[in-house]
């Protein structure tokens, strides 16, 4: 099953009528099958957050944006941990040393000249550290 079907299909409990648009009483519907309270201005105020073309209901397009918008920031979550591992004593930047010591704690041995090449690929300002942004062109 592809993503957009597994999308489809979620949406698809959400939106009882079957017309393509989740409304705020089919929201709340949903909330209480799920064993959940949610009042009727909540699931309005939820709707609105949600609809981007303002059209008072949320359809696939709205409800997919959504999800992957939510995707996005457990990415950016990750990515921000994964840059703490590596950089150094909380100076926001990883240095040829930090790098060095990471990849030493993960078994590969690499000099600080090493470092500094490898850490030259992706420093885009040319400071010689990488800072967080340059660490996300990194890695994606």
């Amino acid at each position: 099953m592809s993503k957009w079907q597994q999308y489809e299909r979620v949406f698809s409990h959400f939106d009882e009528n079957g017309e393509g648009r989740i409304s705020p009483s089919e929201l709340q519907q949903c909330v209480r099958k799920m064993g959940g309270e949610l009042s009727a201005m909540d699931a309005e105020t939820t709707i609105k957050f949600l609809d981007l073309d303002e059209d008072g209901s949320v359809k696939l397009e709205d409800f997919v944006k959504f999800v992957e918008g939510g995707e996005e920031e457990e990415r950016e979550k990750d990515l921000k941990e994964a840059f703490k591992m590596y950089e150094m004593e909380e100076s926001c930047c990883i240095t040829p040393k930090s790098l060095k010591r990471m990849l030493s704690r993960l078994g590969e041995s690499k000099t600080i000249d090493e470092c500094r090449i490898m850490i030259s690929h992706f420093d885009l300002n040319g400071d010689g550290v990488l800072n967080f942004d340059e660490f996300k062109v990194m890695v994606l």
